[in-house]
């Protein structure tokens, strides 16, 4: 498909995440999740910056920094209240790596934010 949505949703990206991306709030941790996999995965930095909880956010990621990931799938696992865990998959070098966790999200005022991971 043509304009897939990085984060492997069936639907194309401007219906998915695209529509996160550019302005609207997630409506929940599982779509939150999936929108910054598919920024990281589209080096959309100031996004995962502005999504990320300010009592935990990072000054910076880097993204614009070698290496560069090549972000290869998701899949996710388990939601829960608040939470959401999964594993994504990417490249480096030539080298694949998974990232399993699993990310907790706050809800103020209406929007989602990522918390955290383990």
């Amino acid at each position: 498909m043509k304009n897939a949505c990085p984060c492997g949703n069936p639907l194309e990206y401007p219906a998915c995440c695209g529509k996160y991306h550019a302005g609207f709030n997630a409506p929940s941790p599982e779509a939150l999740m999936r929108s910054r996999y598919s920024a990281y995965a589209l080096g959309l930095e100031a996004y995962l910056l502005q999504t990320w909880h300010s009592s935990t956010r990072p000054a910076r990621l880097g993204l614009d920094e070698a290496p560069h990931p090549k972000w290869m799938g998701l899949e996710v696992k388990a939601v829960g209240q608040g939470s959401v865990e999964f594993i994504a998959r990417y490249k480096i070098g030539g080298r694949a790596h998974r990232l399993h966790e699993t990310s907790r999200f706050l809800c103020e005022e209406g929007v989602w934010f990522y918390l955290d991971g383990k």
